[in-house]
């Protein structure tokens, strides 16, 4: 059903902009690339992660799977989540691994200590690591639920800027994305810090870095 008053204010808005000059190409005014060497950007990310109680591990990708069962052994963690396609070489010893295929029910995923993810990026400036639901990372939930979230980093999935992000995520436009800066923190009107609230409590990081 048409509505009159509303075609004509469209209407005249045509009009009044039909003569109207193209706009100037849009020019960014702020830096779209950062050309620091990758130890600077390493350095940056690790401090922001610090900065927000993140922990972080750097290790190679052979000695992931044993720094990956020392920090869980560390934590007395028992029980993991894992998406399918992580591969079985990086699942860490002596505890109890479990793939989410089929998809775990909430209450499975609330009863495993931890969780074992990828990521598809992450951003030096922010301290920031963002999943979409690609290799090694699997469906959303499985790394919002669990109390802990162990991500896997390679140091060449860390840019330098927010906008590098962007342009790199194009591919995953369409797939919902998830942007994680810390474990999941927030405050009341009071300032007082509640963690766990929208997503894992404690945050780890292993930078793979060869």
């Amino acid at each position: 059903m048409s509505n009159p008053a509303r075609e004509e204010m469209l209407l005249r808005i045509r009009r009044a902009l039909a003569n109207a000059p193209e706009p100037d190409p849009h020019q960014p005014t702020f830096r779209v690339h950062d050309d620091r060497e990758r130890s600077s950007l390493l350095q940056d990310f690790i401090e922001r992660l610090t900065d927000y109680k993140a922990e972080v591990t750097m290790t190679s990708m052979e000695a992931l799977p044993q720094a990956l069962t020392d920090i869980c052994q560390q934590h007395g963690i028992q029980r993991l989540a894992v998406p399918s396609d992580l591969p079985e070489a990086l699942h860490p010893a002596q505890l109890v691994v479990v793939r989410d295929e089929p998809p775990l029910s909430l209450s499975e995923l609330d009863g495993v200590d931890g969780v074992i993810t990828g990521c598809a990026l992450a951003i030096s400036q922010t301290g920031t690591i963002v999943l979409d639901g690609g290799r090694w990372q699997g469906r959303r939930a499985l790394s919002l639920v669990p109390d802990r979230h162990l991500c896997i980093v390679r140091a060449e999935q860390v840019v330098g800027l927010v906008p590098e992000a962007i342009e790199r995520l194009q591919t995953s436009a369409k797939h919902p994305l998830t942007f994680i800066s810390g474990p999941s923190a927030t405050s009341d009107i009071e300032l007082n810090r509640v963690e766990g609230v929208h997503g894992p409590r404690y945050l780890h990081i292993f930078l793979i870095n060869e």
